[in-house]
């Protein structure tokens, strides 16, 4: 069994963790926190690929969170919106949607501020996630700048798994396969 798949997101490699959803379906562990280099890479590549007609940029918690910052810093954006996985104390008027990732053993929400909410009204949102695999995510930020009044400009990951690679209303910088009990990549269907 293989531990490990190198992946090369244009042009820096890494090597991803193979975990196991099933005893024969594994998925590559794509883990953004802590490395730098590959956060501002990537937001760099995002950047280059994405809609500029937007005005906000939205991501879900946790790992979006330094990549949808990295590209605000590099684009000279000084705001970003943020679904969160609890309402907090200073949250008012919270929008919220429920959400099943594939990385996660349970239903989980994502709220939104009604500020940041406000703020979207009639604006073009760029929806951003480190890895896009059943679209779930995705799925929930959508709901929520809908439900917000906001227009979606564009969907973004560095990674998309699977079939998700195949849908042509996702920008990603990069193929993830799905892996089999021996650690080898899935063929596309």
């Amino acid at each position: 069994m293989k531990e490990y798949y190198e992946i090369d997101i244009k042009g820096l490699k890494r090597d991803l963790p193979l975990c196991p959803l099933s005893d024969k379906l594994y998925i590559g562990a794509f883990v953004i926190f802590g490395d730098v280099e590959l956060t501002k890479h990537c937001a760099a590549e995002l950047i280059k690929i994405m809609d500029k007609d937007y005005d906000y940029i939205i991501t879900a918690e946790s790992k979006g969170i330094p990549l949808v910052y990295e590209m605000c810093r590099q684009i000279g954006q000084n705001k970003y919106m943020l679904a969160r996985k609890a309402p907090k104390l200073y949250m008012k008027n919270v929008l919220k949607c429920e959400v099943r990732s594939i990385t996660t053993a349970r239903q989980q929400t994502l709220y939104l501020d009604g500020a940041d909410a406000e703020m979207m009204r009639g604006k073009r949102i760029v929806i951003v996630d480190d890895v896009i695999s059943t679209g779930e995510s995705l799925h929930a930020l959508e709901e929520l700048v809908l439900q917000a009044g906001g227009i979606i400009a564009d969907r973004m990951a560095i990674l998309a798994e699977g079939d998700a690679y195949d849908r042509k209303d996702i920008k990603a910088l990069q193929y993830l396969p799905l892996f089999d009990e021996n650690g080898d990549p899935i063929p596309k269907n």
